[in-house]
């Protein structure tokens, strides 16, 4: 029997013959519980937030009566050390237990580096020290822990996009079914504002869907008669009949699903710079402490009492609260100045992460773009006003369930055109190609060109052909106005593009990141039209989401640290398997949210150049402290060789050193977002 953990996803495989209940017993240590993954999950009581943190809480009284004693009674009284002993076990034991197990088996790490310094300062009577040196651990144990529930629970409301029923028809009789039971071939009906249930191609009717949960793409895509359709895409205008081609586990959604488990369960697990530190300091420092108090008494015959004082006091000045304090303390002040400019980190590893990144990759809608259609450009063919002509189009819109009419009404109210009031004697929707109403006895239609190839006997001048073609070319959308007679007016949509991206952009790259790309599902003249105006080094279009992926895969390699930036259900997967995932967090789904490293909040695409100042300066402070520490422990350990190193020396280069690097460490809420 094999099994294989992936902690990103919480998801066990076992291969070979068990049930639950065995697998629940082999865990019973840590109360775990397994449910078959097509199974329905048990509801489980959420604890009240006080109890799933209630050790770090009881920890942080037992420091506050600690420090309340050592007011009143001084620091060597007996309540003082006691209640700083008790804060240590409440919110050390676990950590301890791992450290004392790494040092039987010589694996050095954070937490053997920890319990070292715990003994040290219990050896020297720094209780207070060695109390918040573990509450500190403590509590980024316990943001990394949260931030990891959350990205699961991201990943199970993932299935939610889709619907679980679907109107299906069989033997000429329409049945809701259950989407498990839906096989390939069969028939479903979609209504206007219904999801799609599972994939499939169109066998009957014409409608806008819009795709942007599974491709990205920022405006509805017209289909009809053999186009592909996606489960979780919505429906937004005529009614369709879909050929399943696709069982329910073998749906795109299903696939990003898949796609982001298996991105979290590739993603190497980041080393911070002081664990790949420990493993060389600490086995050192333990080693220099053991030949100090062996070597002189064998070979010179000297005193052992004097020289086992001599290699405590080596260990002591080896003791590493100094490094331990000095790297939380400048990773948590980091991500409180980040959290004061808008940026939320989820932990100290994406902090240090950020600041080695030498790619980024964007999604387009929604991340560079805003994502939501905008009209940028009204060309008038007629002799009319060109208000009394955008006032039609806004009237004949503003009776139609079109995705793109709203960008029309928003336009007409901005300028203050008057539309509501037109009065329509005649309104019709012509499904999948635009609408046609009567105003003042006269017939208008708006709607595609290739509605008006259709309408006009003679089809489009070659001239306003000609000038469709030009908008197209730039990524827009252009719908035509006329009448049967004549083209009157083109209007051309596009999704509006962030005034601050093509600045970011500037600004990542004087900051040394050399390859910025922008990944999306849209076209390829749409995605050549966005990104040369924000000036990104690489397009790539047409990216469903496990190209993306694949993509960001190909980075790694060619890279090392890369980080995708993105807002949506079909940037997951990707934000999953970069170095560090960044999610916009106004326009993010709670999905890209969840998986993702870092949150930019307020949507504001400008704090990202901001985060990966601040986390280089991070991680510049954090080896300052550690050269520094390190300096004033070799001078100390100098004094060894005249036999002048005494503990109050010792205690004195520890102290101090902590001091200096934390203040050394405070500096960074002196970054600013500029």
């Amino acid at each position: 029997m094999d099994a294989k953990v992936n902690f990103g996803a919480s998801k066990l495989t076992v291969y070979g013959n068990t049930t639950i209940e065995e697998l629940e017993k082999a865990g019973a240590f840590e109360n775990l519980k397994v449910f078959p993954e097509k199974g329905e999950q048990l509801s489980q009581k959420k604890e009240p937030f006080w109890k799933d943190y209630s050790n770090i809480l009881v920890s942080l009284l037992f420091i506050a009566m600690g420090y309340l004693s050592q007011f009143m009674n001084g620091e060597e009284n007996t309540t003082t050390i006691l209640a700083f002993l008790t804060s240590i076990l409440v919110s050390g034991f676990s950590l301890f237990k791992e450290g004392i197990k790494n040092l039987s088996r010589l694996q050095f790490d954070m937490k053997t580096l920890m319990t070292i310094a715990i003994i040290g300062a219990a050896i020297i009577g720094e209780w207070s020290e060695g109390a918040v040196v573990v509450i500190l651990f403590a509590i980024s144990e316990a943001l990394e822990t949260y931030s990891m529930d959350k990205a699961r629970a991201s990943i199970r409301s993932l299935m939610e996009i889709s619907p679980k029923e679907a109107l299906v028809r069989r033997n000429g009789k329409e049945t809701m079914i259950h989407v498990d039971d839906i096989e390939v071939g069969d028939i479903i009906i979609v209504k206007p504002g219904q999801k799609i249930a599972m994939d499939g191609a169109v066998i009957k009717g014409r409608s806008s869907v819009n795709q942007a949960a599974i491709t990205g793409e920022s405006v509805p895509v017209e289909k009809t008669v053999d186009d592909e359709v996606f489960a979780g895409t919505l429906n937004e205008e005529g009614i369709l009949e879909v050929k399943v081609t696709k069982r329910v586990d073998d749906t795109t959604i299903a696939k990003i699903i898949h796609l982001v488990e298996e991105a979290q369960a590739e993603r190497a697990p980041s080393q911070a710079f002081v664990d790949r530190f420990a493993k060389y300091y600490t086995p050192v420092i333990m080693i220099i402490a053991a030949l100090v108090a062996i070597i002189p008494p064998l070979l010179f015959g000297a005193s052992w009492n004097e020289w086992i004082y001599q290699g405590l006091a080596v260990l002591v000045v080896g003791c590493p609260c100094a490094l331990v304090v000095s790297t939380p303390v400048s990773i948590v002040t980091a991500i409180g100045n980040a959290a004061r400019n808008g940026v939320l980190i989820k932990g100290g590893i994406y902090l240090e992460e950020t600041g080695a990144l030498k790619a980024i990759a964007f999604d387009k809608t929604g991340t560079l773009t805003k994502g939501i259609p905008v009209v940028t450009d009204f060309k008038n063919l007629t002799t009319m006003e060109d208000q009394q002509l955008f006032s039609i189009i806004a009237a004949l819109e503003y009776r139609s369930q079109h995705p793109l009419a709203s960008a029309i009404m928003k336009k007409a109210e901005e300028e203050g055109i008057a539309f509501k009031e037109v009065q329509l004697d005649g309104f019709s929707s012509i499904t999948g190609k635009g609408i046609k109403g009567t105003i003042n006895g006269a017939a208008y239609y708006i709607g595609s060109p290739n509605l008006f190839e259709e309408v006009l006997k003679e089809g489009i001048a070659p001239r306003i052909r000609e000038e469709i073609r030009a908008l197209q070319d730039q990524g827009k959308t252009v719908m035509v106005f006329g009448t049967n007679e004549e083209v009157q007016a083109i209007v051309a949509v596009a999704d509006e593009l962030r005034e601050s991206s093509k600045d970011v952009i500037e600004k990542l790259h004087s900051l040394g990141i050399e390859k910025t790309i922008m990944l999306t599902g849209d076209n390829k003249g749409t995605a050549k039209a966005i990104g040369e105006q924000v000036g990104v080094s690489d397009i790539q279009a047409e990216l469903l989401p496990q190209d993306k992926l694949e993509f960001i895969k190909k980075l790694r390699n060619d890279y090392g640290k890369v980080a995708m930036v993105g807002d949506g259900v079909n940037d997951a997967p990707a934000l999953a398997s970069a170095t560090v995932g960044v999610a916009m967090s106004g326009a993010g789904t709670d999905t890209a949210l969840e998986t993702a490293d870092i949150a930019l909040m307020g949507d504001d695409l400008r704090k990202l150049p901001f985060t990966v100042k601040l986390s280089r300066k991070t991680l510049a402070i954090i080896k300052q402290n550690i050269i520094f520490s390190i300096g004033v422990k070799l001078l100390a350990l100098l004094l060894v060789i005249p036999g002048w190193l005494t503990l109050w020396i010792a205690i004195f280069a520890d102290m101090g050193a902590t001091l200096l690097v934390t203040l050394n460490g405070l500096r960074l809420l002196k970054v600013r977002d500029k």
